[in-house]
């Protein structure tokens, strides 16, 4: 009623009144917001277990590997978020597919995906440069957007289905080796098959060449490079669970984290200065040079070479482990439910009919595969705890006000597995994502992250899943091997099996 009258006022007369009502309206906003920030409370406020109880339940009661168990267990006992110090670092945990969209909303614009500070350290110690997994602010920002139009581009993606065909082909001439030498096909620790597969697959989308892990006999450097990427992770928590003023007192650890990663920036600088080599061979031999691999992307774009190192290095370990893990569960639950394999595979030969090799255009009208993919990555993603550190500003989530530098985990294995978002959320159900009338938070679920820090390497990854699980489908079927039993995961800073995944597989 006041508005309406004021309106009716002229111009000149009604504008004090108006003044009147944005300071009304100013005092107003004023007042709530401080409202608000009373009812905003303090990290000190926030439940959680006391250190000495967080580290008994780590290690005395579960051991790093049940850490992603200890998410699900604190999000019972604290509710959506909590903290917990593990060291030197305070973690807050989110475990709340809300409270994780507020999380991402606040990241800013360069958001830091986990503070991986033994990593930093030793690029530091060594003199190294930094990668798309280090790197912060600006930095960070230009290698992701350079990389970003060559890995998360679906056009820039399918040009690599050739290549990566190639090596599925030698992955199937393997698994026929490795069934062979057992006469019942059974192939034992199938993950460490597949790790090398995904290993090769990488490395040839960034050299464009081979590195023999799926030879008869692998090289021995090469041997080393899967032993020092299999170290390096069991030591990373381990040193980040350190003061820097210990690993003096206990050098051991830091020791061994750092070998690892001398041996992978050798080896991954020996096959790029061997790659590039080659392309100014050939250029200064007159012929013409047309690079499809990364490496030559990122050196042609005028990136230093201490740059390109660091991020190949990073890169080569980047997906290694998401393809091994899923597509060792994959047939571990495909094996346990013959029904979805013979579906599956149904689907796959409809689609390619001749038995041709599948491409990425094939891979898109099969809804099945793409379903178990997605569930496989519901019930056991290859990161069990994403984590951002916001570093400019505090941020308020649930209510309460976090600190700028402080470390979140979003706890993806707790909400992936969460009742209320999926039902019966233990069951390998690939059908919950062909069924679109069941609806789940859209943050429920992110395998691979979401927003400017997700996963640069996932369309890459999965297209390399969707193509080897095609060929091995068409060629075999697969059985759980003799006292298999039900296999669990553990946490290894990544989500890995927890003992071997024995398979039976058998020629169509």
């Amino acid at each position: 009623m006041m508005l309406q009258q004021a309106l009716k006022v002229s111009g000149r007369s009604a504008l004090p009144l108006i003044k009147c009502i944005e300071k009304w309206a100013d005092s107003i906003s004023e007042t709530c917001s401080q409202r608000d920030v009373r009812k905003v409370k303090t990290l000190e406020e926030m439940p959680g277990p006391s250190a000495l109880g967080f580290i008994w339940d780590l290690f005395a009661k579960r051991g790093l590997s049940r850490l992603h168990e200890l998410h699900m267990e604190g999000r019972k006992q604290y509710g959506p978020i909590w903290k917990a110090s593990f060291g030197p670092i305070l973690t807050v945990h989110v475990a709340d597919p809300e409270l994780i969209a507020e999380v991402l909303r606040q990241e800013g614009k360069y958001p830091i995906r986990s503070d991986l500070s033994s990593w930093k350290d030793y690029r530091q110690l060594r003199g190294h440069g930094v990668g798309l997994l280090t790197a912060e602010g600006a930095e960070w920002q230009g290698v992701r957007s350079l990389l970003g139009k060559h890995m998360l581009k679906p056009k820039a993606v399918e040009a690599y289905d050739g290549t990566l065909n190639a090596v599925v082909t030698d992955l199937i001439a393997k698994l026929r080796l490795r069934k062979q030498q057992n006469p019942n096909g059974v192939i034992t620790d199938i993950a460490e098959e597949f790790y090398r597969f995904g290993l090769e697959g990488i490395s040839s989308v960034l050299f464009e060449s081979r590195i023999g892990c799926l030879e008869p006999v692998i090289p021995v450097e090469t041997e080393r490079f899967i032993q020092s990427i299999n170290t390096m992770f069991v030591m990373t928590l381990l040193t980040m669970a350190m003061p820097t003023w210990l690993h003096r007192l206990f050098p051991k650890p830091w020791g061994i984290f750092c070998q690892c990663w001398d041996y992978m920036f050798q080896f991954a600088k020996g096959h790029i200065d061997q790659r590039l080599k080659e392309e100014t061979d050939k250029m200064a031999r007159g012929e013409e040079v047309e690079g499809r691999y990364l490496t030559y992307f990122l050196s042609q774009a005028g990136m230093p070479m201490k740059s390109v190192y660091s991020n190949v290095t990073e890169l080569l370990l980047a997906g290694v482990d998401t393809i091994s893990s899923t597509l060792s569960w994959s047939l571990y639950e495909l094996s346990r439910h013959p029904d979805i394999q013979t579906s599956l595979r149904t689907e796959i030969l409809r689609v390619l009919e001749d038995h041709r090799l599948p491409t990425a255009a094939d891979v898109a009208a099969m809804p099945l595969l793409k379903a178990v993919v997605k569930e496989i990555h519901r019930l056991y993603p290859a990161i069990p705890g994403n984590a951002r550190v916001i570093a400019d500003r505090n941020i308020i989530v649930g209510g309460y006000i976090i600190p700028k530098n402080t470390l979140i985990t979003l706890c993806n294995y707790a909400t992936s597995r969460d009742p209320v978002q999926f039902s019966e959320p233990d069951a390998f159900q690939p059908q919950r994502w062909l069924n679109h009338d069941r609806k789940h938070h859209p943050y429920a679920c992110l395998p691979f992250g979401v927003g400017k820090r997700s996963c640069i390497g996932s369309r890459i990854a999965k297209l390399e899943i969707y193509l080897a699980l095609c060929q091995i489908l068409i060629h075999f079927h697969v059985k759980p091997g003799p006292n298999t039993g039900v296999v669990s995961p553990m946490t290894r800073t990544l989500l890995v099996p927890e003992r071997e995944i024995n398979l039976q597989f058998i020629e169509h």
